[in-house]
């Protein structure tokens, strides 16, 4: 093989790479878009806070709730006691992966599943690997936040929400709760739940024309 064709094709595959590369990263900045969207539409009163947790969930799940199981119990005890029962969403994909759920309290209160069932599923899931490291999440983060910056929202308090983000990972943080405007409004009351997890163990329970839209 002469030099000027081993040259074409290593320019060739240099190209076709990028061209690959490039692909992959516009499909992930429309998922990214999708995902905004979709939680401004369900949730227009969402911040860059609650844009951000949401994301977070999708890579770290519910792992920073379980401690103890003894308190989580407790937690969640309380917590169904404040729910709202008509809440008609049952459950929603986490970011843009959608590799958890977000499973509204309301399968409970209304008797849907098991409180055993539930819990040993939220435990299951707590105990599933992040999907990167803190290190790797910030640079995800500043992808996210940068086509979020983009679409132009006008989001409540965003500068203040963006550098207290900022701060928070330069700490080697990631835990944010939903702003206070996001939980006067909406009052949502659910626990976060892997996906294979929720799909084995819970949605068969649920009704036949249950929605997480």
């Amino acid at each position: 093989m002469n030099t000027k064709f081993s040259q074409f094709l290593l320019c060739m595959f240099v190209l076709l790479s990028a061209n690959h590369l490039s692909g992959q990263t516009s499909d992930k900045a429309e998922l990214i878009q999708q995902a905004v969207q979709h939680q401004m539409t369900t949730y227009p009163q969402s911040t860059l806070r609650d844009l951000y947790k949401n994301f977070f969930q999708d890579v770290f799940g519910p792992g920073h709730l379980i401690s103890d199981t003894a308190i989580a119990g407790k937690y969640l005890r309380e917590e169904l006691l404040l729910c709202d029962t008509q809440q008609k969403r049952l459950y929603e994909p986490t970011g843009y992966s959608g590799n958890y759920y977000r499973v509204h309290l309301t399968v409970l209160a209304q008797k849907m599943v098991s409180y055993q069932r539930f819990f040993d599923a939220f435990v299951k899931s707590a105990e599933r690997q992040p999907q990167m490291s803190i290190a790797q999440w910030k640079n995800e983060w500043t992808t996210i936040d940068s086509i979020i910056q983009n679409m132009n929202l006008n989001l409540p308090d965003e500068q203040k929400d963006r550098q207290d983000i900022l701060e928070l990972l330069q700490n080697n943080q990631y835990v944010l709760h939903h702003s206070q405007l996001f939980n006067k409004t909406y009052r949502l009351h659910y626990r976060i739940i892997e996906k294979s997890v929720f799909e084995k163990e819970i949605l068969p329970y649920l009704p036949k024309n249950s929605t997480n839209l």
